[in-house]
């Protein structure tokens, strides 16, 4: 074991956080411990996520005892929020040393309110204001409603995390939304610094195009999109619309890599924390990938500016049929089916668990 390996990914400027969240890893020192040895610096939670932590585990029944007959999401925030303040406390000293670049825990909306940008906003505002932490992220789908979201959050000051993005197209509607947000502050003469990341999910990618594809063309697909999203970002990152921001006080939106657990056995399965390391980004990944990356990974840049090499193996698929714009509005519509089931889960693994508890 060799947590050298987590120290240097920090030291060539990309974060690793932990894509989970449980009472457990906060009542038993792991989450602590993470950060201490393993140099995890954030975290990230989604409704899948929290049906496991809640449905697989007794840590949440004495918060459930008194809940039955309350309104399951009502109760869901409720436990979801308790857990991220704590989380959200023990990386605020990070959150403090980089003076707010990172240290992010994240809360998801309803899944449900996908397309409903007026209530997407409602309810990310009113979670923003409970919550009460500096640090902590609300996690809107980079949806075409939720595109309007993330710039009217943005302008309203909230720390947005967008999830739910699978190509370089939708990361630069992500992206765009931020810029405006931020410009309509500018504008009224409002502070810039208001923080966002910006979600790219790697790993179904490979999946969803693993039976149209012969073998030699496995697990290839994922890490070439993630290139192709990398270079948009450095493009992002030199233009002249955001270095007028930067100029008035902005950061960056970061680029965030999720879905990062390999899903191919016959694949190495740090596969894509080492294919996508890169500075100014973040790598968010589940306690195995973790362990195995502390075990055997090893860190160095993968990632550049130039994308052509990725872009050649984007037109082998696309020789195939296999379009990245067609092939991520596929991702992105099931993405938001999956959370949408996750959540209705979970809502009734609260109430089962509640009226279990009382």
């Amino acid at each position: 074991m060799n947590t050298d390996s987590t120290l240097a990914v920090q030291r060539l400027g990309q974060s690793l956080w932990l894509d989970n969240i449980t009472r457990e890893l906060l009542d038993n020192g792991t989450l602590q411990a993470y950060r201490d040895t393993r140099h995890v610096s954030g975290l990230t939670s989604n409704p899948t996520i929290f049906d496991h932590a809640i449905s697989k585990s007794s840590a949440y029944d004495r918060a459930l005892r008194n809940q039955g007959g309350k309104d399951p999401e009502q109760v869901f925030f409720d436990l979801a929020l308790d857990d991220l303040r704590r989380a959200a406390q023990l990386f605020a000293p990070i959150h403090q040393r980089t003076q707010g670049v990172d240290g992010w825990v994240s809360l998801e909306v309803s899944p449900l309110l996908a397309d409903d940008t007026a209530r997407t906003v409602e309810q990310a505002l009113a979670l923003h204001r409970r919550a009460a932490v500096p640090n902590l992220y609300i996690k809107v789908p980079g949806t075409t409603a939720g595109a309007g979201a993330i710039e009217e959050l943005t302008y309203r000051g909230v720390p947005v995390n967008v999830t739910l993005l699978f190509s370089p197209k939708q990361y630069q509607a992500a992206a765009d939304a931020y810029l405006r947000g931020l410009e309509r502050r500018q504008a009224e003469g409002l502070t810039l610094d208001v923080s966002s990341v910006a979600s790219v999910f790697i790993s179904r990618w490979d999946v969803l195009v693993a039976d149209r594809v012969p073998p030699t063309m496995h697990n290839q697909i994922g890490l070439a999109v993630a290139a192709c999203a990398y270079a948009s970002y450095r493009r992002v990152l030199e233009s002249a619309r955001l270095q007028a921001l930067l100029n008035a006080g902005a950061r960056p939106q970061r680029l965030l890599w999720a879905s990062t657990g390999t899903k191919d056995p016959a694949a190495s399965d740090v596969l894509y924390v080492e294919g996508l390391m890169a500075p100014l980004t973040i790598n968010t990944v589940p306690d195995k990938t973790l362990q195995a990356f502390v075990d055997h990974g090893k860190a160095r840049v993968a990632l550049a500016a130039d994308d052509s090499a990725a872009r050649a193996v984007l037109a082998r698929f696309a020789g195939r049929g296999l379009e990245v714009d067609a092939l991520a509005a596929e991702l992105q519509k099931e993405g938001a089916q999956k959370f949408d089931a996750s959540w209705k889960d979970l809502l009734a693994t609260v109430r089962q668990r509640a009226e279990r508890a009382a």
